[in-house]
């Protein structure tokens, strides 16, 4: 485990170094204060906490932005040591080669959670004391949404890396990642919308299209703090509204994501075994 540590703790040095860490906190905190300000305009007219708003706001904003985030981060993880001929030394330390991934992954993560962190809680408190303190019920979805992003963007992490093994060159890696961003959280929801107006009332929108839905990571993150959101504004009385129709709701979205994590840490690992230095 020291030697786990060790790599992940070397993974934040490289991000302290690339500035990866004060990048992506700055991209994240841009983006959640345009959306605090704008956020704000709406809660004259509807009986919602202003810091609500911008939860639901930047869930939206979160299901682009983290994906994307996570894989520019792990997409080169095996790829770019190949390139820089580097693998053979980290595969000659003590660590078996699941434990070199999961150094990198815990490394990843880390650095993605100070971003998501520091963007995300900077702009709720932000958005808190411009609504003159409002709920403090709100913050923690502020806190709920920052959890969330973690788990989203560790997810897609463990799914950089199975691109990341998969080839040799950190172009075709980067390649990859970018079709994989493109297709899990835009192609994917266009993809379910025309399966959607084709079927209308048919099997497919009562029985496959709630199962493909929670199926994407994206997705089910997207219906929890949705369905999260309803039940902060309604006071609980619509529950499970927003993702009733689906075979997951509520926290229970959340198993999607973690188990594509899970799954993809284990495939990547299978594919680095089979990788010749």
């Amino acid at each position: 485990m020291n030697g786990v540590l060790t790599i992940a703790a070397t993974e934040i040095r490289i991000g302290l170094r690339n500035r990866w860490i004060i990048l992506s906190s700055l991209i994240l905190l841009v983006f959640a204060l345009i959306l605090v300000l704008l956020g704000s305009a709406p809660t004259g007219e509807v009986k919602t906490d202003a810091v609500t708003v911008v939860v639901a706001s930047l869930s939206t904003l979160s299901v682009y932005l983290v994906p994307l985030i996570a894989l520019l981060l792990s997409f080169d993880a095996i790829a770019g040591e190949i390139d820089r001929g580097t693998l053979q030394l980290v595969l000659a330390s003590p660590v078996s080669r699941g434990g070199v991934l999961l150094g990198k992954f815990l490394g990843h993560v880390f650095v993605l959670s100070v971003a998501v962190i520091s963007g995300y809680g900077i702009a709720g408190l932000v958005a808190f004391y411009a609504s003159g303190g409002g709920d403090l019920a709100a913050l923690l979805g502020v806190g709920r949404l920052i959890a969330s992003s973690i788990v989203l963007g560790a997810t897609f992490v463990a799914i950089g890396y199975i691109a990341s093994a998969s080839v040799r060159q950190t172009g075709t890696a980067a390649a990859l990642a970018v079709a994989i961003w493109l297709f899990a959280v835009v192609l994917y929801d266009l993809a379910l919308l025309g399966g959607l107006l084709a079927s209308r009332d048919g099997v497919f929108a009562h029985s496959i299209f709630p199962w493909l839905l929670v199926f994407n990571p994206a997705d089910a993150f997207r219906l929890y703090n949705m369905s999260a959101i309803n039940v902060a504004a309604t006071g609980g009385n619509l529950g499970g509204a927003v993702g009733s129709a689906t075979p997951l709701s509520g926290v229970w979205a959340m198993f999607s994501p973690v188990i594509w994590a899970v799954t993809a840490l284990g495939i990547s690992t299978m594919i680095l075994n089979r990788v010749r230095p």
